[in-house]
C-alpha cells in the first residue's frame, strides 16, 4: 500500500507521517517512511537545489522538471522496490504537491505537470491523507520551526491560502484516494483521526 501525506506548510503532515508509520509498525506491518522532494540520494541533491535560496531562483517550468527528475529517482530507488516486496510506503508529499506548487500557485501549468507525471512517473498513491490547516496558523508553524529548507514558505500567507484551496479542490477531484483530515488539535488527536481512516481503508 502506498500512502501519501499532503497539506500546506506547517500543517503537521511530516509529524503525522512519522506517527502513522509507528502505528502501523506496532500492528506488525513493514513500513518505509520517506519524503519528497528527496527520499533517495539523487533526489536529496535536487531537493537542496530547489528548496534553499531565493524564492524566485527557478522558474515554475524549471521546478516541474527538477521535481519530476527527483521523483523518478525516488520511485526507482525507494518506492517501487518497497512496494514490490509487500511493504507499506508512507511518503511526506508526492505528485499532488507539484500539481499545487508548480501547477497552480506559480502559473497555470497543471496540464504540463500532469503530462510529465504520466510519462515519467505513472503512479498515484492508494491513499492520500490531506491534513487540513488554517493558512495563517500553518505559516506561523512553518516559519518558526527553524529548518533550512524554507524555499516556499517565503511566498507568504497568500500562497498558503491559495494552496489550501487547491488541495481541497484536488481532494474533490480525486475522491477515490483522498481523505481530508482536520489538522487542528494536538498531534495525538490528529493522529487518532488518521489512524481511524487508515485502519478502515486497510480492512
Amino acid at each position: 500500500m502506498f500512502i501519501s501525506f499532503e497539506g500546506i506548510d506547517g500543517s503537521g503532515k511530516s509529524t503525522q507521517a512519522t506517527l502513522l508509520a509507528d502505528f502501523l509498525r506496532g500492528r506488525g506491518h513493514d513500513v518505509v517512511l520517506t519524503r519528497e522532494p528527496g527520499g533517495s540520494s539523487g533526489a536529496e541533491e535536487i531537493r537542496a537545489l530547489v528548496l534553499n535560496g531565493d524564492a524566485n531562483r527557478w522558474s515554475a517550468e524549471t521546478e516541474i522538471l527538477l521535481f519530476t527528475a527527483a521523483r523518478r529517482d525516488h520511485l526507482e530507488r525507494c518506492i517501487l522496490p518497497a512496494l514490490d516486496v509487500g511493504k507499506i510506503v508512507i511518503c511526506d508529499r508526492f505528485a499532488d504537491s507539484t500539481r499545487m506548487y508548480q501547477g497552480l500557485s506559480r502559473g497555470d501549468l497543471r496540464g504540463q505537470v500532469d503530462a510529465l507525471h504520466e510519462i515519467m512517473i505513472g503512479l498515484e498513491p492508494d491513499l492520500t491523507l490531506l491534513v487540513d490547516m488554517d493558512p495563517a496558523q500553518g505559516l506561523h508553524r512553518a516559519t518558526t520551526r527553524g529548518q533550512e529548507d524554507s524555499r516556499f514558505e517565503g511566498f507568504g500567507v497568500d500562497l498558503q491560502s491559495k494552496m489550501r484551496a487547491g488541495f481541497l479542490a484536488l481532494a474533490q477531484e480525486f475522491k477515490h484516494r483522498f481523505m481530508t483530515v482536520d489538522g487542528s488539535g494536538s498531534p495525538d488527536e490528529v493522529a487518532a483521526r488518521i489512524q481511524s481512516v487508515v485502519a478502515d481503508r486497510m480492512t
